[in-house]
């Protein structure tokens, strides 16, 4: 009685531990959910397969060593050696099995190829329930082997299992044969199939990753373009207002409300950046240069020509002409700024010049030009930097008429 309640509570502490683990998983694909993740699909309570799952199915032994322990073995002692032999190699098989190195390198032939020996001989000389171990050398052979040379190696496994065992059972040898085959074949798809998921999910978590980042690279590279532009207006506009306070007032609160309306547009935009939909308009964009311009003291002339613009490369030349408007207005220390836009059936050009004398050129590969090159690199367009001919610094932009073109389009 005492060891049928012992027997009981070790089934309910079972039944207990599944329940735990499955309302454990259930608890985590809800939080997938809720985070709006894919379903984690072949990771629940029962998990991938692994080189336990395959210990098990040494039971199909258990019928050699009931014929070591009747007596009905010659040679029992050699039986038991050739049972020790088996079973290591077995376990060493499985469990190399599930590391691709291990799986791959020659030690495991080796120990395959003395498995199949130690399985002909103990096959060959008892018989009868001997026989079962084909099938678990088939299984093993499924477990390590893999891609195109499975098909070959298990029909020469196979076939050896059907003359060993045809001598000895005829032709009730196909169960064995029948058996053999299709455990290493089986084994080998499933098997093949839990690394194709694994790989698959793993693949999903790198272009999660790779999103995040590209995300990230967007943002920052939005809030640079946005955030230098707009604080160096109010910086400009901020000193403008102190200079001529003390003897215009009216001028200054003008300045003042200047500042306001940018500020208000700088929320705006980025309220935009965060939500992904900013796009810089290059008609905005040249207005809000002449301001920042004038604004500086330094004389814009803006000439443009050509065609008008598709959206796509009007937004990215925008982009172009507020980094560069803003690194005039911060280094250049020039008095005159030339933006001239030229486009032709296939291709556009914007050049930006000043005649100053800042530190500009001194940093081509800031971190918004940077963003700049990549921005049009992406659609097909290429970005140039540095002294005019004649002094100052110059800034050109070359673009696709159409950047889906010339490029992914991605910005």
């Amino acid at each position: 009685m005492r060891g049928k309640g012992a027997a009981a509570d070790r089934k309910a502490d079972r039944k207990a531990e599944w329940a735990a683990r499955k309302a454990e998983w259930r608890a985590s694909e809800k939080a997938r959910k809720a985070r709006g993740e894919a379903p984690d699909y072949g990771s629940g309570p029962m998990g991938p397969p692994n080189a336990f799952t395959l210990l098990p199915w040494l039971l199909l032994g258990m019928g050699a060593i009931s014929n070591i322990v009747h007596g009905e073995t010659p040679d029992p002692w050699v039986g038991v050696a050739g049972l020790l032999v088996f079973n290591s190699l077995y376990v060493t098989l499985v469990f190399r099995a599930f590391h691709k190195p291990a799986r791959e390198a020659a030690a495991t032939r080796w120990c395959l190829g003395a498995l199949a020996a130690v399985t002909c001989a103990m096959a060959g000389g008892y018989g009868g329930d001997w026989l079962l171990f084909f099938p678990l050398l088939g299984l093993a052979t499924g477990a390590v082997v893999r891609g195109r040379g499975l098909a070959p190696v298990m029909f020469t496994v196979t076939a050896v299992a059907g003359v060993v065992a045809g001598l000895w059972e005829g032709w009730d040898a196909l169960g064995i044969v029948y058996g053999t085959f299709l455990s290493g074949m089986v084994t080998a798809a499933i098997l093949a199939l839990a690394e194709t998921v694994r790989e698959l999910r793993e693949t999903r978590q790198e272009l999660a990753r790779a999103a995040v980042d590209q995300e990230r690279l967007r943002f920052s590279r939005d809030l640079h373009d946005l955030l230098g532009h707009t604080l160096s207006v109010i910086v400009v506009k901020s000193e403008a207002a102190r200079r001529i306070a003390p003897r215009d007032v009216d001028a200054a609160l003008d300045q003042v409300r200047d500042i306001e309306s940018v500020g208000r547009q700088a929320l705006t935009e980025i309220r935009e950046a965060v939500t992904g939909y900013r796009e810089a308009s290059l008609a905005a964009e040249l207005d809000r240069a002449r301001a920042a311009l004038t604004a500086a003291g330094i004389e814009p002339v803006v000439r443009q020509s050509g065609p008008p613009l598709p959206p796509q490369t009007a937004a990215l030349l925008g982009w172009v002409v507020r980094e560069a408007a803003t690194n005039a207005v911060r280094h250049s220390g020039a008095s005159r700024c030339e933006i001239e836009l030229d486009g032709t059936g296939d291709r556009v050009r914007l050049v930006i010049t000043d005649n100053g004398t800042g530190a500009v050129g001194s940093t081509p590969s800031g971190c918004g030009l940077t963003g700049l090159r990549e921005r049009l690199a992406a659609s097909g367009g290429t970005l140039t930097t540095g002294p005019a001919a004649d002094g100052g610094f110059r800034v050109t932009a070359g673009l696709p008429a159409d950047p889906a073109a010339g490029g992914d389009g991605t910005h």
